[in-house]
């Protein structure tokens, strides 16, 4: 059977939960090493990888198999790992033909994992599952490169068991999702069971198989879709974005349909008007290569889809990330840039009327950072794209919450005029190329400064405190009196105002002495003596008499409403009693 001419390339998204082993398992494919280059390891940007059915036949061991199937090899979409990409996934879901959602054996199904089969289920897109590191299975015997049956007939008894019990574990949160799976040896039929496909992209076992099972289904499902019309304009989705030394701003783009040659107008999704400009180069890289790390690429004539090609052309400053690109002819150039336009308005980002102000270096990132934001429920006043500049801190620098006087910044530059203007100013900058490290690092330090203002506020605030005057212990009647007191609720500090049981200020502790000791601050269950002055024993206090700290009406505010959980269950009781006093006159006295 030989390659159909007509026929593309099916595009192939691989999905995972970061550290699963995405990356490793294209490596393995395309034997190269990405992941030693990435931001803590993770894939922040949509990759590309052509693999010929060739190489996918050499993989196998069988190269009878390239005339087994019509398809010309397979084109692997690797997308962000963290589910904070949702928004870019969903986009590569919608623009996939088939996936592989890898998962880790040994933990399991994971938030994000979950979040790529939602996707799957929405977009309706075929899919295998790949459960990677067999390899770290207790008492697992490698064997590199080998078919999943050869290597698991080899296993003892007990590995083998253990394997199975995984399976099944992962079979049963398929189903909890929707989903019959099955392992895929075990399958008849792909359209009505997903295959658990069990692989190490670490030794390559189990890898022949995922890529049999790809092709098949490739074969099976995409017949009808595949067909293009060669000569059909092209269209396309922006990876990314890019200054390349001699040829000025490039766009890395997945050509899905039709074919884009050298010198057609195309239109480009941008930030302002799209663009409209001619194809001055396209570029290809060599097959087995990633768009992202290769810079060794061949000049071509024309590209026809589904390939990963690089695109020369005048004023691309402005395109977006995520963006589509279309080839327009003088007839249909009105309409596209109608479409490319509409498809732009639909990335409605909401803001508030306060909270933080965020910058990322894509469409696709800018959505995933809010909608990450949203979960969290942090509001945003302002997102964009493009790196940090003197006018965003100017702006932000004027606003008053300090919590919102924030910039959070993914994978963008402070430029050089913005420095400056930071160092005199009180915006805070929140700076990664991880989403969710950024997150975590606004949140971490809002509660630090909420914990900071908290402990300002309640050092200020006069707490709760109790005593009784104890019986024949008067040192001194007056100017001021001396008196010894046992605390019996919360705790008293000199300088405070004191209160009788009817709320009226009596005097202001002027010392505390424990033992013949100076002390600043009495606790209950202590007995000390303690100088007030203003009240003469006998007059405006007696022995036996229970007196209270006075609490000003704006503290008892804040006690009982905003730091009531901080305080300890005799202060609680305390202040419980000092309000009662308070409000026996005067019910919404502190409300």
């Amino acid at each position: 059977m030989s390659v159909n001419k007509n026929l593309r390339t099916p595009i192939v998204c691989v999905m995972g939960h970061v550290d699963h082993g995405k990356t490793s398992f294209l490596d393995l494919i395309r034997g190269s090493a990405v992941v030693a280059g990435e931001a803590g390891a993770i894939t922040q940007h949509i990759g590309a990888t052509e693999v010929p059915i060739d190489a996918i036949a050499e993989k196998c061991g069988n190269v009878a198999m390239k005339d087994k199937f019509i398809v010309p090899g397979l084109l692997f979409i690797d997308t962000p790992g963290h589910h904070a990409f949702t928004s870019l996934r969903s986009r590569g879901g919608a623009l996939a033909d088939l996936a592989v959602v890898i998962v880790d054996i040994n933990e399991g199904f994971m938030p994000q994992t979950i979040e790529s089969l939602e996707i799957l289920k929405r977009f309706r897109t075929p899919f295998v599952v790949a459960a990677n590191k067999i390899d770290r299975i207790h008492g697992w015997d490698p064997k590199p490169g080998a078919s999943f049956i050869q290597t698991y007939n080899s296993q003892a008894e007990h590995v083998r068991s253990a394997l199975d019990n995984k399976i099944y574990e992962l079979v049963g949160v398929l189903y909890n999702h929707g989903f019959n799976s099955e392992r895929y040896d075990r399958v008849s039929d792909f359209q009505r069971t997903i295959g658990v496909v069990p692989i190490s992209a670490l030794t390559g076992e189990g890898i022949p198989d995922l890529l049999m099972i790809l092709l098949g289904l490739a074969q099976k499902f995409l017949e009808a879709n595949l067909h293009y019309t060669a000569d059909g304009p092209g269209e396309g989705t922006i990876l990314e974005v890019k200054e390349e030394k001699g040829l000025g701003t490039t766009i890395d783009i997945i050509l899905y349909d039709g074919t884009l040659h050298k010198g057609d107008t195309i239109v480009v999704g941008s930030l302002g008007k799209p663009i409209q400009t001619k194809v001055r180069a396209i570029l290809k890289p060599r097959a087995l290569e990633e768009i992202i790390t290769e810079d060794r690429f061949e000049k071509v004539d024309s590209a026809t889809a589904a390939i990963g090609i690089k695109v020369s052309a005048p004023g691309l400053d402005t395109a977006l990330s995520g963006a589509t690109v279309k080839v327009a002819t003088p007839e249909t150039l009105e309409q596209v840039v109608e479409d490319i336009k509409g498809e732009l308005e639909d990335v409605q980002i909401d803001t508030d009327s306060t909270g933080v102000t965020i910058k990322a270096d894509t469409i696709g990132s800018l959505e995933a950072l809010v909608n990450e934001l949203q979960k969290e429920e942090i509001p945003i006043r302002k997102a964009e794209v493009g790196d940090i500049a003197q006018r965003d801190i100017v702006e932000v620098s004027a606003i008053e919450d300090p919590f919102y006087s924030v910039i959070i910044g993914f994978n963008v530059k402070l430029l050089p005029d913005a420095k400056e203007k930071v160092q005199h100013s009180n915006t805070k900058l929140f700076m990664n190329n991880v989403i969710y490290r950024l997150i975590d690092e606004y949140k971490d330090w809002v509660k630090e400064q909420k914990a900071k203002s908290e402990e300002n506020i309640s050092q200020m605030i006069v707490k709760p405190g109790k005593f009784i005057i104890l019986p024949g212990c008067t040192f001194r009647q007056s100017k001021p009196a001396v008196v010894g007191v046992r605390i019996t609720g919360g705790s008293i500090k000199t300088n405070v105002q004191v209160t009788n049981d009817q709320g009226i200020v009596v005097g202001v502790v002027k010392g505390l002495q424990s033992e013949g000791e100076n002390i600043k601050v009495a606790h209950t269950g202590m007995e000390v003596a303690m100088a007030i002055e203003g009240p003469t024993v006998g007059r405006q206090i007696k022995e036996n008499d229970v007196l209270f700290s006075n609490i000003p009406e704006k503290h008892a505010k804040i006690l009982e409403h905003e730091l009531i959980s901080k305080l300890k269950p005799d202060e609680i009781d305390t202040l419980d009693a000092f309000l009662e006093i308070k409000r026996r006159d005067n019910p919404f006295w502190a409300k």
